[in-house]
């Protein structure tokens, strides 16, 4: 069983973190303003769909400590660098440099045996649904 009010300070807390008002956290999660106020008033209690709605907005969170408090919150903030860091501006601007020759000039960095392996494609998605594929 969730305890109330112990929850409501931790959805505060994943609201404070991430730096959002109620009601852009309530667009961002998919549910109603109301639903958000009427949580942190200490009216309702959180329903399962509630619950998986956070998580699948912010997977970084953690199930356990989101229900019952126990686990670590804010997550691990250390964010890793890409593989191509140094590559970007080529991969996206210079249109002379495929993504298959970024990955070619930064195979050091890739720990990958590429003596032993060929790069076949490299498939980038886009957050508009659309896809670039590149074929060595």
């Amino acid at each position: 069983m969730i305890n109330n009010e112990a929850f409501t300070k931790r959805l505060k807390k994943i609201i404070d973190f991430y730096a959002e008002s109620a009601s852009s956290f309530a667009e961002k999660i998919g549910v109603q303003r109301s639903s958000i106020s009427h949580l942190l008033s200490g009216r309702n209690k959180p329903s399962l769909e509630f619950i998986l709605k956070v998580l699948s907005a912010y997977p970084e969170i953690d199930l356990y400590w989101l229900t019952n408090g126990k686990g670590q919150f804010p997550p691990n903030t250390k964010k890793e660098t890409p593989i191509f860091s140094s590559e970007k501006e080529d991969l996206f601007s210079n249109t002379k440099s495929s993504p298959i020759d970024v990955v070619k000039k930064t195979s050091t960095t890739l720990s990958l045996n590429t003596k032993e392996k060929e790069i076949e494609r490299i498939v980038i998605f886009y957050k508009d649904g659309s896809f670039s594929n590149f074929e060595n």
